[in-house]
């Protein structure tokens, strides 16, 4: 489904196709750049972030934040979940799942403060299935990956598999069951190398650190604005 976003985006708007992972486009001075997965979601979560910045300085309410580009945003994520291997299946499908929901959501409603608004008069906000619930399973989603790239950046982790496991341990694993958890933890063993990961994605070492650390950047006032949504409403976070 990412890639599929990702490569028709770029067709439609450079008019060519790659199969590498990226595609190339001429910048202003005329010298040829690449896209990679990377570089696409750091740009999405760069435009986001700087509609949440903007409305903040300007003291502006809840509907800032549209639905649909966040939507697309979204939609890049994913093909990250697919490069990590069986040990994020789980997050895979249940991201992808709830992100599609979203993108059907956003044919109806404008901004996230108006799914939560839905669903708080509804009594709906955890249900199975809503919108809300949906949208609080996606920003775990962004999070993750967040403290992923985090983890893989620190000279503290010397292989993918700690820097995952200790990523899931904080986002994640509070609200899995063991069975989850325990399935998670022995998929941790079939996680890519480093470098497979780097050349899955199309990056070297200093290509995927800038762009892993644009993301990090990025999606934080983000997920920051999307638990203010419930925590104005009086949601809990715990679930």
């Amino acid at each position: 489904m990412a890639f599929r976003f990702l490569f028709s985006r770029t067709d439609r708007d450079q008019g060519m196709e790659e199969e590498d992972g990226g595609g190339a486009f001429e910048d202003a001075n005329g010298e040829t750049t690449m896209t990679t997965p990377l570089s696409a979601i750091a740009e999405a979560f760069e435009e986001l972030s700087r509609t949440v910045g903007k409305f903040n300085i300007n003291g502006c309410s809840d509907d800032c934040l549209r639905l649909k580009p966040f939507c697309d945003a979204c939609s890049l994520v994913s093909v990250l979940f697919g490069c990590l291997g069986i040990a994020f299946k789980f997050a895979e499908y249940e991201y992808c799942s709830k992100v599609r929901d979203l993108v059907e959501a956003s044919k109806i409603y404008g901004t996230l403060n108006n799914i939560l608004d839905i669903d708080v008069k509804n009594d709906t906000v955890k249900t199975h299935g809503s919108l809300s619930r949906n949208l609080r399973r996606v920003r775990q989603g962004l999070d993750l990956i967040r403290a992923l790239f985090k983890n893989f950046l620190s000279s503290e982790y010397c292989t993918l598999k700690e820097a995952a496991s200790t990523a899931y341990a904080e986002v994640c694993a509070p609200y899995h069951t063991w069975a989850v958890r325990t399935a998670v933890s022995t998929g941790m063993y079939a996680l890519p190398t480093r470098e497979q990961l780097l050349l899955k994605l199309n990056e070297t070492d200093e290509s995927a650190e800038k762009e892993m650390r644009r993301y990090i950047e990025a999606s934080l006032p983000i997920i920051e604005y999307i638990d203010k949504l419930y925590v104005r409403r009086n949601i809990s976070l715990d679930w």
